[in-house]
């Protein structure tokens, strides 16, 4: 059991890693660097041998991919089976949000990428705390409490992707119509292709409010759950949103560290809750 709990923890520390990488991607205008194919492109290797973190997220994600595969065939498990269908999904997904930055598909398809990315790193730190002998995990049972009352944490997972695929990574939260003509670096799609969506800075503004309003009951709910290592998390997380919103609307293009730092914070809260919900922590 050592060595699967060695590769349950790699394969975890891999797919966060990607996760912040994804915040690197949209941080730094990287978005649409490779266009629409997928997964791969000419030159992969070579353009990621000069940093775009775009091609890096997607030979990491992968890695992640035969990780997990191999976890799958040599050790099943609901962790592993799991954590093997929320990676097909998300590279599924994953092309879907090209064509969210695109403007050809709607922003939840964002949303459900990013609650399949937070699938795959929980199911696989789950199957890592399993494997160090804490049996009394339930990979299928803390997927159900992340959907349902008291803390949504899944709903505002969602919600922050669709604020991500409402804006396509280059508009304002506070003046979308005014950004929304402005590309990302070598994208292949032009907005000015579309007729214009009188009420496009409404529902960006109105899909932040959501998020922000269920990151509030998220963070009563931690409260009322005696979740205080979460607690704590979670108001990094909100004190770094507060940080992306600003650098958004300075630069809705290349907002900067500020995204993958809240990725960063936001798996933080993810495992928190985690070590919280199982009484592995008093704090």
């Amino acid at each position: 059991m050592m060595i699967l709990s060695y590769l349950a923890l790699l394969e975890t520390a891999i797919a966060g890693t990607n996760i912040v990488l994804g915040g690197v991607v949209e941080g730094y205008g990287y978005g649409l660097s490779l266009g629409t194919k997928w997964p791969y492109t000419k030159d992969m290797m070579q353009i990621a041998a000069k940093k775009d973190p775009e091609a890096l997220h997607r030979i990491m994600a992968t890695l992640v991919g035969l990780l997990s595969l191999g976890l799958l065939i040599f050790y099943p498990s609901p962790f592993t089976e799991i954590g093997f269908l929320s990676i097909v999904a998300t590279a599924l997904l994953g092309m879907a949000t090209l064509y969210v930055l695109a403007g050809k598909l709607p922003s939840p398809f964002q949303g459900i990428h990013d609650i399949a990315a937070y699938t795959t790193f929980v199911s696989y730190f789950l199957l890592f705390l399993h494997s160090e002998g804490y049996f009394s995990v339930n990979v299928v049972s803390f997927l159900i409490q992340a959907i349902e009352p008291p803390h949504f944490l899944y709903f505002v997972i969602f919600m922050g992707g669709v604020v991500t695929g409402t804006r396509r990574m280059r508009a304002k939260i506070g003046d979308v119509l005014n950004h929304a003509k402005k590309l990302a670096p070598k994208a292949e799609f032009s907005p000015s292709k579309r007729p214009e969506d009188p009420n496009a800075q409404r529902k960006l503004q109105i899909a932040w409010g959501i998020h922000g309003i269920l990151a509030v009951i998220f963070v009563i709910a931690v409260l009322i759950l005696h979740y205080w290592l979460t607690f704590i998390f979670t108001l990094g997380v909100i004190g770094v949103g507060l940080w992306v919103y600003k650098s958004i609307n300075r630069d809705p293009l290349k907002p900067g560290a500020s995204i993958a730092t809240h990725q960063f914070f936001s798996l933080l809260t993810v495992v928190a809750i985690i070590l919280n919900s199982l009484g592995l922590l008093l704090l």
